[in-house]
């Protein structure tokens, strides 16, 4: 009787400690990559800012070919819409908010399952030779204190995938 009390003791402690510790974590996150690509802003953009293009080079696309994507408003930039069903990616909806053709290219994604929005950019910028982009993503996981704790982590779930997407953009816009 006396382990089973202490076991129910040590279990209501670690609640504790992980509901109190959640609530000291930041809510907001942040995830941010880059890459040199060699190629113009002008050949880069139109593969960020058409929805439909992402299909070629986005991680998440390539990982569920099966994905449902319903897109709505213009076919790029500034109002541009996607949303999708998926079994392995979840559902979401992606909305450009903004867009600066050769330059830049800010987004809002919202995932219903968790009821969380976070917002991204691109930034095109010429370098030598070429273009540097950056793919930034910022969130605020909001007063629970167990998404707090997966906001710790969300550079590492999420900065893989920036990554592999960034790599097939690169590949893709540097084909002649």
């Amino acid at each position: 009787m006396k382990a089973v009390k202490a076991l129910l003791i040590l279990v209501a402690l670690l609640i504790a400690v992980v509901l109190a510790g959640g609530l000291m974590i930041p809510p907001k996150f942040s995830v941010t990559r880059s890459i040199s690509i060699a190629a113009a802003p002008d050949k880069i953009y139109p593969l960020i800012a058409d929805p439909r293009a992402w299909k070629q080079w986005s991680a998440w696309n390539q990982r569920d070919p099966a994905m449902v994507i319903d897109y709505s408003g213009p076919a790029s930039g500034a109002g541009a819409v996607w949303a999708w069903k998926s079994k392995s990616q979840g559902d979401g909806r992606m909305s450009f908010t903004t867009a600066e053709a050769p330059k830049s290219l800010s987004y809002e994604l919202y995932f219903p399952d968790f009821g969380s929005t976070s917002t991204g950019e691109f930034r095109l910028t010429p370098s030598d030779g070429g273009t540097e982009v950056s793919w930034s993503m910022d969130g605020d996981m909001g007063r629970n204190p167990l998404n707090r704790w997966m906001g710790l982590f969300m550079d590492r779930m999420v900065g893989p995938d920036f990554d592999a997407g960034l790599a097939k953009l690169k590949a893709l816009a540097e084909k002649p």
